[in-house]
């Protein structure tokens, strides 16, 4: 098994996106047959009737998360909730699934996406610097 430090997460759901601020996180190659990945998330409670609702119905998520290093390209899992346990003020959400796909260029279809929008010069750089930080869904990530 290998773990990794989890930096950000976020949850597509039904054409919407869902950041979680993360207390702490943690994923986890359990380097299987079933090529299964863990991911627990400390996050705040206000999370909680979100997380059960998705347990209890059983559903299948997208999730994107940076992994070990801020400038890393999200990489996409698509998981199950498999527990949500209370710790004081906090959640404490462990996932279970695949990733989804090998990761794609990130940085050249942002690129690609802000030429196609009529961006140039310095107004180009500082909104590929901002977007590099950010990681805002692309428009091609929202047809998967």
């Amino acid at each position: 098994m290998k773990s990794f430090k989890m930096l950000s997460v976020r949850i597509l759901k039904d054409n919407c996106v869902q950041d979680f601020p993360l207390i702490d996180g943690i994923i986890i190659n359990q380097e299987n047959s079933h090529r299964t990945w863990i991911l627990e998330m400390f996050i705040d409670r206000e999370h909680y009737s979100i997380f059960e609702n998705w347990m209890a119905n059983k559903e299948l998520l997208e999730v994107k998360v940076v992994i070990s290093y801020p400038e890393n390209e999200p990489a996409s899992f698509r998981v199950a909730v498999e527990a949500v346990t209370q710790i004081s003020d906090n959640l404490s959400v462990l996932l279970k699934g695949q990733l989804k796909r090998v990761r794609t260029q990130y940085a050249e279809q942002l690129l690609e996406e802000l030429i196609g929008e009529g961006l140039e010069g310095e107004q180009l750089l500082h909104r590929f610097e901002s977007d590099m930080r950010s990681r805002p869904r692309l428009k091609k990530d929202k047809d998967d």
